[in-house]
Order: structure tokens, then sequence, then C-alpha cells
């Protein structure tokens, strides 16, 4: 039988012959959905604070990555390092300045860099960018999707559209970059139909990599005012488990996994708690995998969705 599914760690192994490990790194940017360009705010669910290790909160990005590389290495044993520009919207500044943090990185021990962005702040200028800088380092760009409803998007206050997603992923696609989408299982008024939609979006498009995230209500945030009104109700663990595993059975067996599920800090979640334990919640996913005989392509057709 097939491996239930293809994950990052799979992946790194298998390209660096060594273990790696993601170093969070703080550029200090903001977002154009919070300063007025696109809206106030950002998204529903959003509060970049909750991300931030307390040791990272300095914008030094070589000071960052010097701290991140010496706790991850003694607390997993690392031997190479992925510089994860996590925090905010990672391409939202002038080139000049992206090349200088970016290029800050380029220490021996990091192996690739990952850049997490917005569909709609990738330029072509940026692009090429990043695709210069792959020539010298590993990387790949990570894109928020999260849904391919705009229905949702709009719900969500995404301030951008399933088609700006579209153009950004192929545009990177088109210069070598490889792209791992974002996608939350559980969006208000969603279903296990709209879930498969953007699984279809994302195989169709040929995407590198998945994140998987579970709605989480961040303390905070217009997300949790909507779940205290009634307004959000978000997954049990069983039900986020079955849309995942189906899921995974749409998407292409060699899409790189990064992760089947979010986990935020217990003090920054205000619902569901079973958020906290990402371990358990892999758990059940493959538990569930395993009593279904699923495995990631089992529905995949050989033909990809028009785009």
């Amino acid at each position: 039988m097939p491996k239930l599914f293809n994950p990052l760690s799979d992946y790194l192994k298998a390209r660096f012959n060594c273990k790696v490990f993601k170093v969070t790194l703080n550029t200090g940017l903001t977002c154009p959905n919070k300063d007025g360009t696109k809206g106030y705010g950002g998204c529903a669910y959003c509060d970049s604070t909750a991300l931030i290790p307390s040791e990272f909160a300095e914008h030094d990005i070589r000071a960052q990555l010097t701290k991140g590389m010496e706790r991850v290495r003694k607390r997993h044993g690392a031997e190479k390092f992925i510089a994860y520009f996590q925090i905010n919207t990672n391409t939202y500044a002038p080139v000049e300045y992206l090349e200088k943090i970016y290029r800050q990185t380029l220490h021996p021990d990091i192996a690739a860099l990952a850049v997490s962005t917005r569909p709609d702040c990738v330029s072509d200028d940026v692009l090429n960018l990043l695709s210069e800088i792959k020539k010298e380092r590993g990387l790949w760009l990570e894109l928020g999707l999260q849904s391919a409803n705009d229905a949702t998007l709009k719900l969500i206050n995404r301030g951008h559209s399933v088609e700006d997603f579209k153009d950004a992923a192929l545009r990177a696609s088109q210069r070598g970059i490889d792209v791992c989408a974002h996608v939350i299982i559980g969006l208000p008024d969603e279903s296990r139909e709209d879930a498969l939609s953007s699984m279809r979006l994302l195989s169709g498009l040929g995407v590198w990599g998945v994140k998987f995230h579970q709605l989480q209500v961040i303390k905070g945030t217009r997300l949790e005012e909507m779940y205290n009104n009634g307004e959000v109700k978000p997954l049990t663990l069983e039900e986020y488990s079955e849309v995942v595993v189906e899921c995974l059975e749409h998407l292409p067996g060699d899409t790189v996994i990064h992760r089947l599920c979010g986990d935020t800090p217990a003090r920054s979640l205000a619902a569901p708690l079973w958020g906290v334990n990402k371990f358990m919640v892999t758990e059940k996913i493959t538990g569930l995998m395993r009593l279904k005989g699923a495995f990631q392509g089992a529905k995949y057709g050989p033909l990809k969705e028009s785009v």
C-alpha cells in the first residue's frame, strides 16, 4: 500500500540528507490588509503577534537567525535550517529592502528560505528576486489561498480573490519557484465540498506543497466576536480529520504536505481547544487513514482540473 501522505520531513531528508528544521523570522513588515492599502484590521482570524516567539521580538534578521539556530539545534539536533519568513506579509516592501533581508539569511547552515506572503503581494520584480536567490539556495514561496470560494474570502476579509492566487501561483511556477498553498478547513459557511474545491484548484495549478490549518478562533480577533455571537462553529476533531483525509485523497501523491493542522499557543486560543496538541491531531488523521485504507492521491484523477 502507498504511504499515507507525502510529508515535508521526507522531502527535506531526501533533498538535504540531514536533519533540517525551520527557524521562524520576524521582518517587522506589516500587511496591506492592515495598513489601509487593502483594508484595516486584517483577516478576521488573524493576530500575527500570536506567532511571534518572544525571543525573536527584535527585528535584526541575522540576530534572530543566530539565536533561532542555536535554540533549534539544541532542541532537535538539527544540522541544517530553513529561514522561515513567517510573520505578516514578507514580500510587502521595496524589492531592494527585501533583497537585503533575504540575503542576511544566506548562512552556510541555511539549507533553504521559505517566504510566506499574500498572493496579491508578489510582483514580477519580487518573483525575479526570489528566482535569483533560488539559484544560490533552496527556496519556496508560501501563498495564502485559505479558500477557493470568493464569497468566503470576502466574509473573512482576506482582501484578495481566488484569481489573485491563480495568477501569483502561475507566475511563480513560470520562474521555477515552488509554491506551498495555505488552506483553512472549516471556514464559516463552508462545507466539505468547498474544501474539495480548494484541492481541485491546487491540483489543477500543480502547486508543489499544501499546508492545512483548522479554523482557529484566536483571542482578540474579529473571528472571536463572530464565535461569541454564535456565527462561527469550529469543527470537532473528528469532523476536521474526516475532511482532511478526503482532501489528501484528492491531491496528487507527490504534493508535499507541510502540515496537517495548525497549532496556536493555548494562551491565544479561544477554540477549538483540541488544536493545542498538533501531535494528537496528526495521530487522529493518520489513524483514520489506516482505518479507511485511505492514502494521498487515492482519488486524484489523471486529468488536471481546468485553471
